[in-house]
């Protein structure tokens, strides 16, 4: 008995790995994807986010950087997303298309390094020039667009919307360059609001498939003898009210109706929630259950709190409880994919412990300091400080219980 149930989990495990690669000499931080990536992504979270606290509060400055509120915004948005799509597709798309060969290696190295360079030159952009900085970033969103060619062309179109939310991206990025060069009379800063909308929806289509896998890899380990199924329709619903939102507020941002559409919007990705509850078990009570509807009360918590303020005329309030959506929704979301894909894909079985609730607990009491600022503008510079501190110590915590893990090879002995 015991061997029949070990068999579909062993082959459930290396059914992607049938086409890895035969390159000799590979490390076990460039076996896969996500290695480099998290290994990078981490400290970097860490020192934007500690350097941006302290300049904000005007602590320090950064003599060669003029505009750090832009420099901030791109890196927490385009910076960070760009890593974060290498490692969900390079680990994902193996699983989802058979016959997709891993990204190891030489070639994981080159577009690690290829992301290095565009965060060296956006810090550097008043003295490389914005050309060096666009054709290096436009470069690496791109050439992310080509790797997840098999999911665009896909003929039963299972996952190209991932696709063409990558897309849609990437002519967002353009233009923001193209506006900061002088070939678009828009506001940067409008184009960086309405690629968080964009950026939402990609994270709503890549939860889905995460959410599929990790819960229902979770209730498999527990015996919860049951199915997780994140439903399109409450997805897709999300998606809707977001991308009407950021189009609203793109063109008519001092509009009451937006207002609305922020309720809308923050009332439809709470929403999601609702797949938690399944038909024959209880599963709120599990940890990564909790983790992961965080994320959605965040990003929910953000639209509605930027529409109650919209309503009441309070418009200038709305960046602080944006950040509902980008500190806490983008950062929950970043941080449970790496624990997430920190476990599952280094051959170990889904883990909750301290470590694990004090990071989310981290973020979100971060977020929670940093979006309550106009109710405790006097106390605001303690306040932008301590949050950037109190955000960036999950990654730290990450690094602490995870590193080790991905400099290592798989526990299983897989291959990757």
């Amino acid at each position: 008995m015991k061997h029949e149930e070990d068999k579909p989990q062993a082959l459930h495990a290396t059914n992607h790995y049938l086409y890895y690669p035969e390159e000799k000499g590979v490390p076990p931080y460039l076996a896969y994807g996500f290695r480099p990536i998290f290994l990078l992504l981490a400290p970097y979270m860490i020192i934007s986010m500690l350097l941006w606290g302290f300049l904000w509060s005007e602590v320090l400055s950064i003599p060669f950087m003029d505009n750090i509120l832009i420099w901030h915004v791109y890196e927490m948005l385009f910076g960070i997303l760009t890593a974060g799509i290498l490692a969900f597709l390079s680990t994902g798309l193996p699983e989802l298309f058979p016959g997709f060969v891993p990204l190891i290696g030489k070639k994981l190295r080159n577009v690690a390094v290829l992301w290095i360079a565009g965060r060296v030159s956006f810090w550097f952009i008043d003295v490389t020039g914005v050309y060096v900085a666009a054709i290096l970033n436009l470069a690496m969103l791109g050439y992310l667009i080509w790797f997840a060619k098999a999911a665009v062309l896909d003929k039963l179109q299972r996952h190209a919307s991932l696709g063409y939310a990558m897309v849609a991206i990437f002519i967002i990025e353009a233009w923001f360059f193209a506006a900061i060069a002088g070939h678009a009379q828009t506001d940067p800063m409008n184009i960086l609001k309405l690629a968080v909308g964009a950026h939402i929806v990609l994270i709503l289509l890549a939860l889905r498939r995460v959410n599929m896998e990790a819960i229902n890899e979770l209730m498999e380990d527990k015996g919860i003898d049951d199915v997780y199924i994140s439903r399109p329709p409450l997805t897709n619903l999300a998606i809707f009210s977001v991308i009407v939102f950021s189009i609203v507020e793109f063109l008519y941002p001092n509009n009451s109706a937006l207002g609305w559409l922020g309720l809308a919007a923050g009332a439809s990705v709470l929403a999601i929630t609702n797949d938690y509850i399944l038909k024959d078990k209880f599963i709120l009570n599990q940890p990564f259950v909790i983790y992961m509807s965080l994320i959605f009360v965040m990003i929910s918590a953000g639209y509605a709190l930027m529409g109650w303020a919209i309503l009441n005329n309070k418009i200038e309030q709305i960046s602080h409880f944006r950040h509902f959506v980008t500190s806490g929704g983008f950062g929950l979301a970043y941080l449970m994919v790496m624990i997430i894909i920190s476990w599952i894909h280094t051959g170990r079985h889904l883990t909750s412990s301290i470590y694990t609730h004090l990071m989310v607990g981290f973020i979100v009491v971060a977020t929670l300091m940093r979006g309550v600022i106009p109710f405790f503008e006097e106390h605001a510079a303690t306040l932008y400080q301590l949050s950037s501190i109190i955000w960036t110590l999950p990654f730290i915590l990450y690094i602490k219980v995870f590193f080790k893990f991905l400099v290592a090879p798989r526990a299983d002995g897989i291959k990757g």
